[in-house]
């Protein structure tokens, strides 16, 4: 039997929840079991907690067949418990460090009492930490071992099951369960402690209580399911009706009730403001209802709003709070006044447009800061022409771009006016990164947030952990990640670090990438015209070499000589390459140009015909890795400054255990694979399947069609993903010069 048993409920979580586990299994108190409720979660946690279980046996995973909240999935955890204590952990939470071994020594040191209560803090997105404002409530001072009526005050703590140990004796003793309900801590949390002989505390801080923005807690919403507080009340005083043992703590436990009443009606954001006033009544009507009998009302204001509360004086509370809320608006009125400044500084015709109602078949795209029409974007701006012929399409593109666009592509250029009313007038905006800070997000806006890439480099809130990285300001970030309403996702794996590194509301379209459709669906007819359009002759093998930004690297330096390359594999290899496209234009590389030994394709428009042109893919840690992984053909990973990149941007996984193919560090052993033929082996044929099952999981050659369908028609349910083994067979430039006219592609 182990001495902890840690119950962690389990629902839509997956960007945090691989965070609360490690947390837990990286700890060095090893005496422990998980018990993980998946509480019929609709996103990835449940593969997630199956995925650990699979390498941890302390793990047992419990799968709830439907969503019965986090008091009664707590229930179903506790059932299959074995530990001596019980513990409750929320999978948005964290341990910290050493925090198993500091409760197994202190009840140990404390002679196994039944409720052992530890400290935790608040931590946020940036990085800050809040201690608990009552943490004084938890000094070691006194005797060890000790009763709730030796040291009333910690009521005053709050009322979560999380911070304490419960003896799991003493729950089945107590027959302690969780209600169903939004409020479920409240009855758990005082039935145990009043009920409890031998309590005893810990002054060290167990667990991180993460602060999450975008919401998921009640606490934090706008609802009448704060009514269920009326519930969780009643089963504590029903208990206290039926122990007269426990009579004493009557008087403490109401005024625990009407402070927590009291709270719901004061903080703003929690009821709808027509459930107020029926709020308030049903409050007045529990507090004369229980009111003990000599009860004394606390002094100053708070005794004053009792006092309201007793009297069911709903005008008098209205007064009150108004009060409130006009003190809590002049505070504030320096920051409005700011942010009507800036507001002012977008000018007066996009306000004017911002009030004028939104064109409900208008689209607004852009891609790469507006540089170009490309990407995921323009991948559904042509699947919107083909499903819904009736939407106006637009492009956002800066002036110095606007030649390079397509013909036939209507353009708005960026700063003007037509720019300006496209923004504020679209129903939908489209963009592979954010629109700038002065785009006002319009209620009933639409706004679709593509990405451009899987990461393996760290993003969003993770590039905190590598300030060397980056000078953004996380808190404009976020910000304008608020504006997101879907967020597309080409695998599970992009998923769950997009919702954890952009914490904000939007929904995840695990669509797979719209811009990659174009190479699962490639034909030989497809391969040929892109090698064409390269002026690559008919059995000449193409590598294309792709490396990425380097912030430590002030321009395009590649981190090999290209001629030699070029040299050492001979006149019948040519070495395309593109620089990323931060560089721009490099006079190192329009050298090699001239030389003729390698082809500049750089400004290419599109890197899709790039990659189908290709015999194999060079690169190092370029999401393109990604997406050239879609056509199964082979990727060498040249990786000479891994340590640096990895310690300096950060990475998500190694790349040197978990390559899409062969891979190199040096030049000489770079040469070696290239002229030997090492890097297409039965070995990296292995590596490049299990990369592609994990990363390309949903391009199966719909995403676009999935978007389309899901965003601009309404259509709830997304189409269905082609089995992997389904798919078809993108021919290779070798299977393209040697097909027939009438052969198609068959599945793999």
């Amino acid at each position: 039997m182990p001495k902890l048993s840690l119950v962690v409920p389990v629902h839509k979580v997956q960007g945090y929840l691989p965070e609360c586990l490690d947390s837990v299994l990286g700890q060095d108190c090893t005496d422990f079991e998980i018990i993980a409720v998946d509480d019929c979660s609709p996103d990835g946690s449940g593969a997630i907690l199956d995925e650990y279980a699979k390498r941890d046996s302390r793990i047992r995973v419990i799968h709830l067949t439907e969503n019965v909240g986090l008091g009664r999935a707590r229930n179903a955890g506790l059932e299959k418990a074995t530990g001596e204590y019980v513990l409750f952990l929320d999978s948005d939470d964290t341990l910290s460090d050493g925090a198993l071994s500091a409760i197994h020594d202190r009840l140990e040191a404390t002679g196994n009492p039944e409720i052992l209560v530890f400290d935790y803090a608040r931590t946020y997105w940036n990085g800050s930490v809040r201690p608990n404002m009552r943490a004084d409530l938890l000094k070691e001072d006194g005797p060890d071992v000790f009763s709730l009526a030796e040291r009333p005050r910690l009521l005053d703590l709050l009322q979560i099951v999380w911070n304490k140990a419960y003896r799991r004796d003493f729950v089945t003793r107590a027959g302690l369960t969780f209600p169903p309900g939004y409020y479920e801590d409240a009855p758990w949390t005082f039935r145990s402690l009043i009920s409890a002989e031998r309590i005893a505390v810990l002054d060290r801080v167990c667990v991180h209580y993460r602060q999450r923005r975008e919401g998921g807690n009640i606490l934090k919403t706008v609802s009448r399911k704060h009514f269920d507080v009326f519930d969780q009340y009643r089963r504590v005083f029903d208990h206290l009706d039926a122990h007269e043992e426990l009579a004493q703590w009557r008087g403490p436990l109401f005024r625990k009730m009407v402070d927590h009443y009291l709270t719901v009606l004061e903080r703003p954001g929690r009821l709808p403001q027509d459930a107020r006033a029926e709020f308030f009544h049903r409050a007045a009507a529990d507090y004369r209802a229980r009111v003990p009998k000599g009860f004394s009302r606390p002094a100053g204001g708070r005794g004053h709003k009792y006092g309201i509360l007793e009297r069911d004086a709903y005008a008098a509370m209205v007064s009150v709070l108004a009060a409130a809320k006009f003190r809590r608006r002049v505070r504030t009125s320096t920051r409005t006044a700011l942010n009507r400044s800036k507001r002012g500084a977008m000018g007066a015709f996009y306000q004017s447009q911002l009030r004028l109602p939104l064109e409900e078949d208008l689209v607004l795209f852009s891609a790469y800061w507006s540089r170009s029409v490309s990407c995921n974007p323009a991948a559904i701006d042509a699947e919107l022409a083909r499903l819904a012929p009736r939407m106006r399409r637009v492009w956002a593109v800066h002036a110095e771009h606007v030649a390079k666009v397509p013909k036939g592509v209507r353009v708005v250029r960026v700063g003007s006016r037509e720019y300006w009313a496209a923004v504020a007038r679209a129903k939908y905006l489209v963009n592979n990164v954010n629109f700038p800070d002065s785009v006002v997000k319009r209620e009933g806006q639409i706004h679709v947030q593509t990405h451009h890439g899987t990461p393996l480099k760290s993003m969003g809130l993770d590039q905190q952990k590598f300030p060397a990285s980056t000078d953004m300001n996380f808190d404009k970030l976020l910000k304008r990640c608020d504006r997101w309403d879907y967020s597309i996702s080409s695998n599970r794996f992009s998923t769950v670090i997009w919702e954890r590194v952009y914490p904000c509301s939007y929904t995840t379209l695990e669509t797979g990438y719209p811009r990659n459709d174009v190479l699962a669906n490639a034909t030989w007819g497809d391969v040929r015209a892109a090698r064409a359009a390269l002026g690559l002759a008919d059995g000449a093998k193409a590598f294309l070499y792709m490396p990425t930004h380097r912030e430590y690297q002030p321009g395009f330096t590649p981190p090999l000589d290209l001629a030699r390359l070029a040299d050492e594999l001979g006149p019948d290899v040519t070495v395309l390459v593109r620089g990323h496209y931060f560089y721009g234009s490099s006079p190192h590389v329009s050298e090699l140009r001239r030389t003729g030994r390698i082809v500049d394709v750089s400004g290419h428009a599109r890197v899709e015909e790039l990659y189908l042109a290709a015999d194999a893919l060079i690169t190092d840690y370029s999401s393109a890795m990604f997406d050239y992984a879609v056509l199964d053909r082979p990727i060498i990973s040249y990786v000479p400054d891994w340590d640096v990149y990895s310690a300096v941007r950060g990475t998500y996984f190694d790349l040197l255990q978990e390559p899409p193919g062969a891979v190199a560090t040096t030049q000489a052993e770079l040469l070696r694979l290239l002229a030997s033929g090492d890097y297409d082996s039965p070995e990296t044929a292995e590596r490049r399947d299990v990369f592609r099952r994990r990363f390309c999981e949903f391009d199966d050659g719909h995403a676009a069609e999935r978007v389309v369908r899901r965003v601009f028609l309404g259509e709830e349910e997304l189409l269905p993903v082609v089995r992997f083994d389904e798919r078809r067979h993108v021919p290779t430039p070798a299977e393209a010069l040697t097909a027939d006219q009438a052969e198609e592609p068959v599945a793999s």
